[in-house]
């Protein structure tokens, strides 16, 4: 019965992300090494189920690899600074053919799965110029993006596809950085996400060091992070080359695009995974209100329920209504991830200086991210804002979680009377108190 309820859990948050990101723009920008990765025809299929679940799909695959690769068969040499690649003009065409063969690979890759696909020039670019003495040649940066042609093609129901070249007034063309490409099309557009879907291992300890303070997942995968976390990381891994990447994402969301994902474009799947779950299977940088605790309302009921039923099958929790839970709603608390609820606990006040605690329920999937903890230290809050002196709550099954944080044992005789008097004998529960 837990599977059944895992896969169904599953229908329900994958039915419920469709339907917040319908009509959302994401953008994706993919590794050409990822483009070359036996996944590859994998991550196609993906994004067509994404454009057919209604997200407007825009795509920005990169070329370095294949320029790398094209210079080279010509004998052109090419160098880097700072990790920009300097473009004689000479190069250029060499340089658009291995960036538009990235693009047509991309293209080829969704029409197998009935995707109309186009390749535009919508972007105007300019030179980056002599920075420090450098001469950067016909590597540019983009100037401004034509948005209204953009929106018409994804108005269309087409899958837009920028290709790393851009070019000026004149004509003249401009090899692009994909990552600032796909960065200033996700703001332009006003996209909802930006995907990195890179050749790189994920966000992980080890090789990571992770700043004081940070969760990570029982695997050792750093999940989530704001953009002042990314550059703690940024600062404390030197040496890592997925550095570059995770200051994207940082510079992504502080440009106004909710949420970067970083994602290990060797794994089969990870795109739906990512979209369509709360924990994913990369790392998210945010600047949205993506986690929070805060007081339950009506609309959360369901889910609460949901949550505690197993645990009222267990005979963990009493058995409570919907409309129980309506009734006392001002004294429960929820932690919600994108509006889905994912843990409860209630404060119930008392005729003296008591409160009780009760309704303490988690949903396993995410108990690795310490929700229970977080509810009961903003329940210990509420409680000494309001002014109550002990706590005590009622268990079962429980009474370790509870005495290691603090609690300690009392007895049926330490309960208020109105308290005394609802006390079930034949759950023989035990009474734990907390002095604040």
């Amino acid at each position: 019965m837990s599977d059944i309820r895992e896969q169904v859990d599953l229908i329900r948050e994958v039915f419920a992300y469709a339907d917040r990101f319908r009509g959302q723009t994401f953008v994706f920008k993919i590794d050409d090494q990822v483009l070359g990765h036996p996944d590859a025809p994998q991550h196609a299929r993906d994004l067509a189920l994404l454009h057919k679940s209604g997200i407007r799909i825009v795509l920005v695959p990169g070329a370095q690899e294949r320029i790398d690769e094209v210079l080279h068969r010509f004998g052109v040499e090419t160098q880097h600074v700072d990790g920009v690649r300097i473009s004689p003009p000479e190069s250029m065409d060499l340089i658009k053919m291995a960036a538009f063969d990235a693009a047509h690979r991309t293209m080829t890759a969704l029409s197998g799965h009935g995707i109309t696909a186009v390749i535009g020039n919508w972007v105007r670019a300019r030179t980056r110029g002599v920075i420090q003495g450098c001469d950067f040649g016909r590597t540019g940066t983009v100037d401004r993006i034509r948005v209204d042609a953009v929106l018409r093609s994804l108005d269309q129901g087409h899958v837009p596809i920028f290709p790393c070249v851009g070019h000026n007034e004149a004509g003249d063309p401009f090899n692009l950085s994909s990552d600032e490409l796909a960065i200033t099309l996700a703001r332009a557009l006003g996209a909802k996400k930006i995907f990195f879907l890179t050749h790189h291992d994920g966000i992980t300890s080890p090789p990571w060091e992770i700043p004081e303070g940070v969760e990570i997942l029982d695997d050792g995968r750093v999940f989530r992070m704001t953009p002042s976390c990314a550059q703690e990381f940024i600062s404390i891994n030197p040496n890592l080359p997925q550095r570059r990447i995770l200051k994207g994402a940082a510079e992504a969301c502080r440009n106004n695009v909710d949420r970067a994902h970083i994602l290990d474009g060797k794994v089969g799947g990870v795109l739906l995974k990512e979209v369509f779950s709360n924990l994913g299977m990369g790392t998210m940088v945010y600047s949205d209100a993506y986690e929070r605790l805060r007081p339950m309302v009506s609309s959360d009921i369901p889910g609460v329920l949901e949550i505690m039923r197993p645990l009222v099958s267990e005979k963990v929790l009493v058995p409570r209504t919907a409309e129980d839970l309506e009734r006392d709603k001002n004294d429960f608390w929820v932690y919600a991830m994108d509006g889905v609820v994912h843990g409860c606990a209630a404060l119930h006040p008392q005729e003296d200086d008591s409160a009780e605690i009760a309704g303490v329920a988690v949903d396993p999937q995410y108990a690795q991210l310490g929700i229970g903890a977080k509810l009961l230290e903003r329940l210990f809050q509420k409680a000494r804002d309001e002014g109550h002196r002990k706590l005590f709550l009622l268990t079962t099954r429980t009474a370790d979680w509870f005495l290691a944080r603090g609690f300690s044992e009392g007895s049926v005789a330490d309960l208020p009377a109105s308290r005394l008097a609802r006390y079930n004998a034949s759950r023989n529960s035990r009474v734990l108190i907390k002095n604040l």
